[in-house]
């Protein structure tokens, strides 16, 4: 079940996921030694099939079941990112410490779950200090730690933030795995890190790849095309202030995100770019639609972002 689960999970097949899980839910009863981290796998499902309610309370039953299982508390913290709830999900993982502080790596993407719960509420002090004492102070080259890092940097970045040298370590990285070809999630966190430091020659390098990859007849070479290439494209041209350029390509890859794999929140990064190249093309009736229709994946929530950009559009409507 859990390995069903994390593989339509990683090919951003939300629906599937959850049925997998529902098609063996009622094996695990109450008296079954793993239904704690069944319904931690069923939460997550749940969430990134947008029914909240339910998938806060199953994670948190859950963990009544199985208190040191990460993946379930995770599940609840989409929950509350999801919905605007950031002082519940602060809460909750700082009073559950002794369901992730013993894991391997995905300690780190609690913590930058954290991260994303302060930056919502503007913590930006708060946010770097993560940064660098949980979410990258052990900098490994696993691509999901790394997409933990530069989405974080993006974000921080769109809110007008610097992030200092901190570009430097994972542009190195980048470019010592732009060759990968492995994952197109994992290529367009590269990408933000390419741009983010602004190596030129590196993203055309890491572009020219993935239009190689491409043109293989294959599953993968068809998700390197949509929404790879268009998204690479437009990642680059936003780093180098190409804000037309950028937002064409990156409305094109939008509504095929999903298909690289990673969770709503995981993704929100570049629905955050393609926003933000929108309203600095002048775009803003297009931009305002996808601002939208995010608040609407939320079930109607509007957190931080959706509102500081519907205020920026509004702004700029009556500048013009």
């Amino acid at each position: 079940m859990k390995v069903i689960h994390a593989i339509r999970f990683i090919v951003g097949d939300s629906i599937g996921m959850r049925r997998s899980v529902e098609a063996v839910l009622q094996a695990h009863d109450a008296d079954h030694a793993l239904r704690g981290y069944t319904l931690g796998c069923y939460a997550f499902s749940l969430e990134e099939t947008g029914d909240y309610d339910a998938a806060e309370r199953v994670g948190l039953e859950g963990l009544t079941y199985a208190p040191d299982d990460a993946w379930g508390l995770h599940a609840v913290a989409h929950v509350y990112d999801m919905t605007h709830n950031p002082a519940k999900g602060i809460s909750l993982i700082d009073h559950n410490t002794t369901a992730w502080d013993h894991c391997n790596n995905f300690r780190f993407h609690v913590w930058w779950h954290k991260a994303l719960l302060h930056l919502d509420r503007g913590e930006y002090a708060d946010v770097l200090h993560l940064y660098d004492t949980k979410v990258r102070y052990e900098k490994t080259d696993d691509y999901r730690d790394f997409s933990n890092a530069s989405s974080l940097l993006t974000r921080l970045e769109l809110e007008g933030v610097d992030v200092g040298t901190r570009w430097s370590e994972l542009a190195d990285l980048a470019e010592s795995r732009s060759e990968d070809g492995c994952l197109v999630f994992a290529d367009l966190h590269y990408m933000l890190a390419l741009s983010g430091d602004s190596r030129a020659d590196a993203t055309s390098n890491l572009i020219g790849r993935v239009a190689r990859d491409a043109k293989t007849p294959t599953e993968a070479g068809r998700l390197m095309t949509i929404p790879g290439m268009a998204a690479a494209t437009g990642l680059a041209a936003f780093g180098e202030g190409r804000y037309d350029d950028a937002f064409h390509h990156l409305l094109s890859a939008q509504p095929h995100f999903g298909a690289m794999g990673g969770s709503h929140a995981q993704r929100d990064v570049f629905e955050r770019v393609t926003v933000d190249a929108g309203i600095r093309a002048g775009q803003l009736d297009q931009a305002e639609h996808l601002v939208r229709a995010r608040n609407k994946l939320r079930g109607g929530h509007i957190d931080t972002f959706g509102e500081t950009r519907l205020q920026t559009i509004s702004n700029a409507r009556r500048v013009a």
